[in-house]
């Protein structure tokens, strides 16, 4: 898609009413917004105490644990992320990025789907078209009455209005879908990598294809937990975002694999390669990197994307280009193979994805194709466990080690502590856990790992930390025990106790011998607890550590008259509570 100004762009907020956001003055992110992860284990009072200085407003995001901080209108994004970024509290904090696609429609097409023979799909669509798997397409909606798209579509959600309203907006979307799961073999139109796939529109951007970071990790979340097994997001600059690779990884740890757009910039983008998510680059017809992709070692593998023929929005079809293609056909691919052996791993799957690759360029991996350009004969072929040249890394037996690293061991440690821990793995570690005297206190599944402590939930004195890593063959390393101690002044009690007298009532007429009895309660507990009964100023019965008080009163022995019942508890701070009754006699 050809550069263009952004214009103001509307943006699904934690809450239903939060106001949709506008470009920021300072540069293309959202104003007075920005996400922040906080580690594992902080509480959402403590995330508060760090932002509210700044006078931000922060709610959840994301299931992942994302979180929208919402700024004074006067504020600086970029000033207040800079303060922000050194809390050892926080993963990490960014500006909410404005993003676009990375695919365009050429003039109406008339030309052969030349990438699907070139990628081997038909010779594979004997044994799978993608049947049981669902797509999720995070773009501008999707025309659900496209005649090679109509019926095919599962509930999705907008996350720019917040509704379920899913209708193709700018119409890259419903190229996007079309490139990866348009209907085959029903008579008209084009066919597609996995025509019989279904498809989640879910909607992350505006009329101008423009989308932020965080309506991309919402979606990302959002389709993941709603069963989305591949996740297609056509979308360049992905692999820069915190949030949205802590996302992918979530969408990973679920089951499902993350195929995104490698940018149409021409150049060398520099980012650093994550294993969250599949970065896609274009080639073309010669099996040559296109002249407008984007390259860089963080590219996982490359698919056609030029001249593609896929379905335009109102009904139509056209050739495309871009990255935003080369993402789809990819992940098309994905859906066969998982189509073909359900049994399969989503990690057995990427891993089998890149071993079945057609090499290109110089040996090995590079940074223009990746792995290789995307083969779906080879690919679905091993899946089906029906080639055994395919190279597949053997089983994984090794455990990830893992150490603490702060704080130190024998230190002293209160209130809210940061836990740093350092975690490796020969094939990469999945999960963090911290355990505090072998109780389950956080879990951490993105990386970089660490975790938030709140001491103030265990008792004062030596505490044992404990760390386990996880890998993805379910490997587990666990950390040697460090040893604090833990010292959190307590705070000084200021609540008296609560005081509840049984028999007998106000203003009653007493007479005879009966019980007098009431109860007390603290916050602090029983144990310091004292209470007495008075009657006319003079105590006639009191208790210690029981918290409650009974007198045997015979009125017999007491004249005709007005008397005053006066009920105290005091607790061991000092706190008081006096309550009086009036009887007759």
């Amino acid at each position: 898609m050809a550069t263009a100004a952004a214009a103001a762009l509307l943006f699904a907020a934690a809450a239903a009413d939060a106001a949709p956001p506008q470009r920021s003055s300072e540069g293309p992110w959202a104003k007075g917004r920005l996400l922040v992860m906080p580690k594992a284990g902080l509480p959402e009072a403590e995330l508060g105490k760090i932002v509210g200085p700044h006078g931000g407003k922060a709610s959840k995001l994301a299931q992942n644990g994302l979180y929208l901080i919402e700024l004074p209108g006067n504020a600086s994004e970029r000033a207040i992320a800079a303060r922000l970024a050194p809390n050892p509290h926080l993963k990490f904090v960014e500006l909410d990025q404005l993003v676009e696609g990375t695919g365009a429609a050429n003039d109406p097409y008339f030309g052969s789907a030349w990438h699907l023979g070139r990628i081997g799909a038909p010779a594979v669509w004997d044994h799978t078209q993608g049947a049981g798997v669902t797509i999720a397409i995070l773009d501008t909606g999707i025309d659900a009455n496209h005649p090679d798209l109509a019926g095919r579509l599962v509930p999705g959600w907008n996350f720019v209005d917040n509704n379920s309203n899913t209708s193709d907006v700018h119409g890259h979307g419903t190229g996007v879908a079309g490139a990866a799961a348009a209907t085959t073999n029903n008579g008209t139109g084009v066919a597609s990598v996995a025509g019989q796939a279904r498809i989640m529109p879910v909607r992350i951007a505006d009329a101008k294809a423009y989308a932020y970071w965080s309506t991309i990790a919402q979606g990302i979340t959002w389709a993941a937990d709603k069963g989305a097994k591949v996740i297609n997001i056509s979308y360049d600059q992905l692999p820069l975002s915190s949030a949205v690779i802590s996302a992918a990884q979530y969408a990973k740890n679920k089951g499902a694999l993350v195929v995104v757009a490698a940018g149409n910039r021409q150049k060398d983008e520099q980012f650093t390669p994550t294993t969250s998510m599949i970065p896609v680059s274009a080639t073309d017809s010669t099996d040559t990197i296109t002249t407008w992709s984007s390259w860089g070692d963080y590219v996982a593998m490359s698919a056609p994307g030029l001249n593609i023929w896929s379905t335009n929005r109102g009904g139509g079809y056209g050739a495309w280009w871009g990255t935003s293609v080369a993402s789809p056909v990819t992940a098309g691919v994905v859906a066969l193979m998982m189509s073909a052996n359900p049994a399969l791993k989503n990690t057995e799957v990427e891993s089998l994805l890149f071993a079945t690759t057609t090499d290109l360029g110089a040996k090995g991996r590079d940074p223009y194709y990746g792995h290789g350009r995307v083969n779906a004969d080879a690919a679905v072929r091993a899946a089906l466990g029906m080639t055994t040249t395919t190279t597949v890394a053997p089983s994984d037996t090794q455990a990830p080690t893992v150490a603490i690293s702060s704080p130190v061991a024998s230190s002293t440690v209160s209130g809210v502590t940061a836990v740093g821990l350092t975690a490796s793995d020969n094939v990469g570690v999945t999960k963090a856990e911290l355990r505090v005297n072998g109780a389950l206190v956080a879990t951490d599944s993105t990386a970089p790992f660490g975790f938030s402590w709140d001491t103030t939930r265990v008792a004062n004195g030596m505490a044992s930390l404990e760390v386990r890593a996880y890998d993805a063959a379910g490997n587990v390393g666990t950390s040697p025990v460090v040893s604090v101690n833990v010292a959190n002044v307590a705070p000084a009690d200021t609540s008296p106790p609560t005081l509840s007298i049984s028999r007998p009532t106000d203003g009653a007429t007493v007479s005879g011998s009966f019980w007098v009895t009431a109860s007390a309660k603290d916050n602090a507990g029983t144990a310091g607890l004292q209470m007495s009964l008075s009657i006319n100023g003079t105590v006639v019965s009191s208790s210690t550590g029981t918290g409650s008080i009974k007198y045997s009163w015979n009125t017999r022995h007491w004249p005709s008259g007005t008397y005053t019942l006066r009920f105290d508890a005091r607790d061991a701070a000092g706190n008081a509570t006096t309550r009086s009754i009036t009887v007759y006699r």
